[in-house]
């Protein structure tokens, strides 16, 4: 007898799987491979920056009351005593009329309390001495960045559960964290069911089709941050099946299975989670593709029951599984961004589900988001996937949609951009 499933709204599914959302424990790893982690603990300047008075450019300490009435018909004339860089320190000036030549970042010298930068000098020789010529006065503080003036001690400067960016790194190498607070990578399980499914390696067969699931899987796996581990294929046996996965069950964090969810006679993953005590959380989704999508739970653990069809799993994986994942590594914006765009061409089927169209969205000439489907537009489509940047949403209960309709799309990646343009000055 065939179970009756009863469809759920998107949100409502996303509901029901965060609803066992945890993190994982934290563990510690070295900033060289803190690349793509998450933040397990806020960071916190340990010392003002700068942290002393420096010169921000290549040019000359001087004391600003010497330039007073400096100008091109009367200049001022300043003694270069000594020529120091970053990183060294130069002798205190203590007499009026004498100067320092400094490079960026060098602390500023005792005495002196402004910049003048080489542009705006001259070098010359007076007396047999090296002298600088300025023809403008210059203030106190004039080019100088001073201590704690872009952050103080104790300042806190990236919170828990954000991305370990480039920039997020260049900050944990300032403030001197060798190694870096993150939450474990979770470990996640995948089996692709199916007789019918060939290796990668393998020669096509007449009724057999090639494992891609798989393999996209893992993909995304990484992209989230997680460590796939794959146990192969699960022939159309179930006994095979249920002690195969029985065994991997206890090896990770998480299972996602490909196929074998829906009606058909060798669909075994319902009965599966059924011998296995396993709570269903739903078995089917008010959305197209991938309705059959199935998560079940057993003591915490999520399993993901797939769709076996490229484009559906594909989905199924990012609505679902995506924000477990991000969650376990304490992301504080598990979710994919939700944002307009404009329809880029007709899409005339009618929704009685919610629609999720694999598409390709760019930004116009007049700087609107343009997205249009990436190519043949059915759940067992494979080749679409290969261009598809984002997912555009049309509600269930619609009878199609035209071009230029505003609509809303998740984005998978960020959009592709072109070399920078600068904007036309509206102000002189």
């Amino acid at each position: 007898m065939i179970e009756k499933r009863t469809p759920i709204p998107v949100p409502e599914a996303q509901r029901r799987v965060m609803a066992y959302s945890r993190k994982g424990d934290i563990e510690r790893v070295p900033i060289t491979e803190a690349d793509g982690r998450v933040l397990a603990e806020a960071i916190y300047a340990d010392h003002d920056i700068p942290p002393f008075d420096r010169s921000p450019l290549d040019g000359f300490a001087v004391q600003s009351k010497d330039t007073a009435g400096a100008t091109s018909e009367t200049p001022v004339y300043l003694e270069v005593t000594e020529t120091v860089g970053a990183g060294e320190v130069a002798q205190p000036v203590t007499k009026p009329g004498q100067a320092v030549r400094v490079m960026t970042g060098t602390m500023m010298p005792e005495g002196c309390d402004a910049i003048c930068m080489f542009e705006l000098t001259k070098e010359v020789t007076r007396n047999g001495a090296a002298m600088i010529e300025i023809t403008r006065p210059f203030k106190e503080g004039d080019f100088v960045s001073f201590k704690g003036e872009e952050t103080k001690k104790g300042d806190p400067l990236v919170e828990a559960g954000a991305d370990i960016t480039p920039g997020v790194k260049a900050l944990l190498a300032t403030f001197g964290y060798p190694e870096v607070p993150v939450y474990r990578r979770p470990v996640v399980g995948i089996f692709a069911t199916g007789t019918e499914l060939l290796e990668v390696d393998e020669p096509m067969e007449p009724g057999k089709i090639r494992n891609s699931n798989a393999y996209m899987v893992a993909s995304q796996l990484k992209k989230a941050g997680a460590e796939p581990r794959y146990f192969g294929k699960l022939a159309d046996d179930f006994d095979a099946c249920y002690d195969a996965v029985t065994k991997a069950v206890g090896e990770v964090d998480a299972l996602i299975t490909t196929g074998g969810v829906s009606v058909g006679d060798f669909d075994y993953l319902p009965a599966i989670y059924d011998k296995l005590g396993a709570n269903v959380l739903f078995n089917k989704i008010a959305m197209r593709p991938g309705s059959v999508t199935t998560v079940a739970e057993l003591d915490g653990m999520p399993l993901f029951g797939l769709s076996g069809n490229p484009s559906a799993c594909f989905v199924g994986f990012e609505l679902y599984a995506r924000p477990w994942l991000r969650t376990w590594q304490g992301a504080s914006r598990p979710y994919l961004v939700q944002t307009k765009a404009v329809l880029g061409q007709d899409f005339p089927k009618a929704n009685p589900f919610t629609r999720l169209i694999r598409s390709d969205a760019r930004f116009n000439g007049e700087g609107r988001l343009t997205t249009r489907p990436a190519g043949f537009d059915k759940s067992s489509a494979v080749t679409s996937l290969a261009h598809t940047n984002t997912l555009t949403l049309l509600p269930g209960g619609t009878r199609g949609y035209r071009a230029g309709d505003e609509v809303d799309v998740l984005l998978l990646n960020e959009p592709g951009s072109e070399p920078v343009k600068l904007p036309e000055k509206t102000r002189p």
